[in-house]
């Protein structure tokens, strides 16, 4: 039992008896970790409005018997306050939140995804290019070990006329073993910059018809890894204009 300090960002939170709450994290040294925040809900608490989802914080736990430890003390380092102002780039944030809570093990240190998804957050704050979840579900999926093919079919091999994506096969078709959700070639070519490390150019173009395409098809992919839907895709949907 000890106490130890870490950075994290918040994935989760949910009510605890009277006055406490629970929130789900994702550090940067330990892995994801679960802490109780007792008395934060209480309007004198110190530090109870810092515990909110998407919060990047320097935080100190004590570690118990249980695999629930309590949270002890908290500094902000960022709260995203521009994200939280717009309800599309925040259901965005919750996403990435999302497939992180779902993907992460518990205390299984992974500095890379910590890294990744508070600098998801703050370009997101900085300027909100709507293409950044997308982008983030996919770099998650690949450090995860799971990236579509994208230079060949994944029936017969040929690199030519390349027309569909297989979400469940895990890459794409051509035209004579066509199967899957249709890809165009823009968006063919914007899955590839991805993947080859072009994203800071890709997040800077602006929205396209083939930007959504693959906003649509990151999130899908991201689904059959998951094999569950993600609640906060449904939010982004409903905060887009009709």
């Amino acid at each position: 039992m000890s106490l130890y300090r870490d950075e994290a960002v918040v994935l989760r939170t949910w009510k605890l008896g009277e006055a406490d709450r629970i929130v789900s994290l994702l550090t940067r040294d330990h892995g994801k970790v679960r802490g109780v925040a007792k008395g934060v809900r209480r309007t004198r608490s110190k530090f109870g409005a810092r515990l909110e989802p998407t919060s990047h914080l320097a935080i100190q736990l004590y570690e118990g018997k249980s695999d629930l430890h309590t949270i002890t003390q908290v500094e902000t380092i960022n709260r995203f306050v521009g994200l939280r102002s717009d309800p599309e780039r925040f259901a965005r944030a919750e996403s990435m939140l999302e497939a992180v809570e779902q993907m992460a093990q518990d205390h299984a240190p992974e500095p890379e995804v910590h890294m990744m998804l508070w600098r998801a957050l703050a370009t997101l704050d900085a300027d909100g290019p709507y293409f950044v979840s997308a982008a983030f579900f996919l770099k998650l999926l690949a450090h995860d070990g799971v990236q579509p093919e994208l230079d060949r079919c994944i029936e017969c091999g040929t690199g030519d006329a390349l027309v569909s994506i297989d979400v469940v096969g895990g890459g794409v078709r051509c035209g004579k073993c066509r199967r899957g959700r249709p890809l165009g070639a823009a968006a063919l070519s914007l899955l590839r910059r991805i993947y080859s490390g072009d994203l800071a150019a890709v997040l800077r173009e602006k929205s396209s018809e083939a930007g959504a395409e693959v906003d649509l098809l990151a999130t899908a992919l991201l689904e059959s890894h998951l094999e569950r839907r993600l609640k906060s895709t449904a939010v982004i949907s409903q905060s887009l204009p009709g």
